[in-house]
């Protein structure tokens, strides 16, 4: 059937080390997955059930890019997280069963506008504005799992101008990826090419124009993006 506009493009992720890529279909994300940055963002872990938030696809950036400072922001924060990359879709997914589902990994940033974000907080309004902007979600190769397998513990960590800014541990997470899936596949029928953005440790903090951020994921790979 003809369509009235030009269909937008499919977002693709490269698979490193391959010809292929992966197609992105919807970017959910897990807020507050570690106890430390529950902390600092003035929350109790011990008491959360985990809560998921989005970003648009188009909003990916292949690592390597230079972008602009986003608009409408005075206080840019980076959050360095491990992305899975569903295969499989389903509902009601057991949490024993959920790593069959996954295709493979890659690290991102959920790059955060924290002052709109803490401006809706206050309002007790959306954060869509805050989290899902153009350029908002930068992100690395992805790798398959039946090449890295399924990391569950190994270093987090980001750096600004090479200076540590967060630096944590998969292991330190609230909910593991097979939790994570098995919650948000009770609330929406996950497809293949959806990612599921893992959440952050702590150190959360801004970025400015000029600034190289570089992350890495133990046994996934890196991520670099700088802002201008």
């Amino acid at each position: 059937m003809p369509t009235v506009i030009a269909p937008p493009p499919q977002v693709l992720v490269p698979v490193l080390g391959s010809d292929a890529s992966f197609p992105v279909g919807r970017i959910f994300c897990v807020g507050r997955n570690y106890a430390a940055h529950a902390r600092e963002m003035g929350h109790d872990p011990d008491r959360e059930p985990p809560f998921f938030f989005a970003k648009w696809a188009d909003t990916v950036v292949p690592s390597g890019s230079t972008i602009p400072y986003p608009v409408a922001t005075k206080d840019l924060h980076h959050e360095i997280e491990l992305v899975v990359a569903i295969g499989t879709g389903g509902t009601d997914i057991a949490a024993d069963r959920a790593l069959g589902h996954v295709w493979g990994y890659g690290v991102g940033l959920d790059m955060t506008r924290r002052d709109i974000q803490g401006e809706a907080k206050k309002l007790a309004r959306p954060w869509t504005m805050a989290k899902s902007f153009d350029q908002s979600a930068p992100l690395s190769a992805l790798r398959p799992a039946a090449e890295i397998g399924h990391p569950a513990k190994g270093a987090i960590w980001l750096k600004i101008n090479g200076e540590n800014r967060q630096v944590g541990d998969l292991a330190d997470q609230i909910w593991a990826v097979p939790d994570v899936i098995a919650h948000l596949s009770r609330l929406v029928e996950l497809r293949p090419g959806d990612l599921i953005m893992t959440g952050t440790p702590d150190g959360v903090g801004p970025v400015k124009a000029g600034d190289k951020l570089e992350g890495h994921v133990d046994g996934v790979g890196e991520l670099t993006v700088t802002y201008r």
